[in-house]
């Protein structure tokens, strides 16, 4: 081919190549060494497909990535439950659960019980800084909480290792304070101070009583007066059935103690366990009728609230013990 006869670019230039082409030098060709050969690469139109781990992490509709997503996703969920909790409440963990029937009817077991920390949201009625109003105060203000006047607290003594207690303010006495006229000698059975335990009061602090408890908490000798420092929390809310979670985690229930549970009117009818538990209970009215436990005659009862169990302990004899429910 003449120079002349050479082809032209458009843009008058002699370079034709195609940008897509790769050039190869040093390729020998008929016409002679060292010309240049052209070698096309094909283009890549395809688009690459993300298949990292934190893209099918957060996308997986299935397999173990999925599952381990979903776990933290709820974990994540009650976590930011739990501290929205605890700044309303002010108090770690922000619920219990309850443990004893001690404060049947008003509170069961079983109950979650939400807390708040001594001195906030505390009512007109409260005469000390911790904000707990007393049966007696509450009385006199027409203030009442679970269905009976005064404050629910929960209060741990010193050298108790079991779980805190929660019952009712009734009163509060002062040091030296000789305060067996205040008490209602239906919940004790002491002739004077002398045969009244903690009379007169080693130290002022409140008199506490389970709602279902046949005495005070310091006539039976559970508690001295419980001091201000004591109290960790005040009940204010309850819901049904979800301490059970807490309290079959830990061992304090079983499944079979919720399930095959039916009621009417909000009293047990027909639970059954086995092992030597309560057997073939039932109630009517609120009253234990035909109670029985494994191994023992039944006893047949009415007109009380809580009565002897055959081989069993009476709940009136039992502290109201909740369980730390935290966020679980």
């Amino acid at each position: 081919m003449d120079e002349g006869d050479r082809p032209v670019a458009d843009d008058g230039s002699d370079d034709l190549t195609d940008p897509d082409v790769d050039a190869v030098d040093g390729a020998d060709t008929p016409d002679g060494p060292d010309e240049t050969v052209f070698r096309e690469t094909p283009r890549e139109n395809a688009e690459t497909v993300d298949e990292s781990g934190w893209y099918r992490f957060r996308h997986d509709e299935d397999g173990a990535l999925m599952w381990i997503r979903e776990m933290l996703s709820s974990v994540a969920i009650v976590l930011v439950l739990g501290l929205l909790l605890f700044g309303v409440s002010g108090v770690w963990p922000p619920m219990v659960a309850v443990e004893s029937g001690s404060m049947e009817p008003n509170m069961e077991v079983g109950d979650l019980v939400f807390v708040t920390e001594p001195g906030r949201f505390a009512p007109d009625a409260a005469t000390n800084d911790i904000g707990v109003v007393t049966h007696e105060e509450g009385t006199a203000a027409d203030y009442r909480t679970f269905g009976s006047y005064g404050s629910v607290v929960i209060y741990q003594p010193p050298g108790r290792t079991a779980s805190p207690i929660i019952h009712r303010a009734m009163f509060r006495v002062e040091e030296g304070e000789n305060w067996y006229d205040r008490a209602d000698d239906q919940y004790h059975n002491a002739d004077d101070c002398g045969e009244l335990q903690h009379c007169p009061a080693p130290h002022g602090g409140f008199i506490t009583l389970g709602d279902n408890n046949g005495a005070y908490d310091q006539a039976n000798g559970l508690s001295a007066p419980v001091r201000n420092d004591w109290v960790t929390g005040v009940a204010r809310v309850r819901v049904p059935y979800l301490g059970y979670v807490r309290l079959i985690a830990t061992g304090q229930a079983r499944v079979g103690d919720v399930v095959g549970m039916s009621t009417e009117g909000g009293d047990v009818v027909g639970m059954s366990t086995e092992g030597g538990d309560v057997v073939g209970m039932s109630t009517e009215g609120g009253d234990v009728v035909g109670m029985s436990a494994g191994g023992s005659d039944p006893v047949e009862t009415t007109g009380a609230r809580s009565l002897g169990m055959s081989g069993t302990r009476s709940l009136a004899d039992r502290p109201g013990q909740i369980r730390s429910a935290g966020t679980a």
